[in-house]
């Protein structure tokens, strides 16, 4: 992997790990069409990937990440108030996907990510994106969600840890089926993927000491990093725009699109 296919790589971590469409789904097919093959230091790519789009979370929440953080210690300990009772529900959307990761990430990265089952669960979240926009009220606010609705919310976080499903896409439909409205929908399930997106990064760190250290690529670590970041940033910014006011219809019909794509490239491999 060279330095462009590396900052292709961060480009597509940085706008799928935001929109619905699946970051996990979108890297799987780019180095499938490309042949864009990271290697053994694929893992310490994806480490410098994740930590980019986490920078580009906390950058655009800061005010919020920082709030958080103070009230943590009165959310733990039962405090009434805002930020308090925020906190713990971030925290109750947090638990499916502390089990599902802890039970079956191995079963998952061994076993689901493929191309195929990329594709059929972008059919599937795209069919999830459009039928909340046809049954959800869209008039809650967050502030109104109880703890078992985020963690509801939770589960269907957990759940987008399959390729192809997106973390954003699987929380904002449930979100929607809610009736929360699509920016304070957004708001909250981009604060609650931070614990997620931290514990990815961690476990894939961790997965480095099997591969050692050894010649590690911090210039293409580095180059994904700093574009998944960049990019991120801006896609949450227009994004969360996005969504005061529009259907996320187009995202479904993108994935379907991507997914006839992709089967009609698989056909044509089996018969080559």
């Amino acid at each position: 992997m060279d330095l462009l296919s590396a900052a292709l790589l961060g480009v597509v971590q940085g706008l799928t790990e935001f929109l619905p469409v699946s970051s996990s789904g979108h890297l799987i097919l780019a180095r499938a069409f490309f042949g864009w093959d990271p290697g053994r230091f694929g893992i310490a790519f994806d480490v410098a990937c994740h930590v980019g789009t986490l920078l580009a979370v906390v950058a655009f929440y800061r005010a919020d990440v920082a709030q958080l953080v103070m009230a943590a210690p009165g959310a733990l300990g039962g405090r009434d108030g805002e930020w308090e009772r925020l906190g713990r529900l971030i925290i109750a959307g947090t638990i499916p996907v502390v089990i599902v990761g802890g039970l079956w990430a191995d079963v998952i990265e061994t076993r689901l990510r493929s191309p195929l089952v990329a594709a059929v669960m972008l059919v599937a979240g795209g069919v999830g994106l459009l039928v909340a926009e046809r049954l959800g009220r869209k008039t809650r606010d967050a502030r109104t969600l109880g703890y078992g609705e985020a963690f509801a919310i939770g589960v269907a976080q957990a759940s987008a840890l399959s390729p192809g499903l997106s973390r954003s896409g699987a929380t904002l439909t449930v979100s929607l089926l809610l009736g929360l409205r699509r920016d304070t929908a957004a708001r909250f399930v981009f604060l609650m993927s931070l614990p997620a997106i931290v514990a990815a990064a961690a476990k894939e760190a961790l997965e480095l000491s099997d591969v050692g250290l050894a010649g590690l690529p911090v210039t293409l670590m580095l180059v994904g990093l700093v574009v998944s970041a960049v990019v991120g940033y801006v896609t949450v910014k227009y994004f969360v725009r996005y969504l005061a006011g529009h259907s996320l219809a187009v995202f479904a019909y993108y994935r379907f699109a991507l997914a006839a794509v992709t089967l009609v490239w698989l056909l044509a491999r089996v018969r080559s």
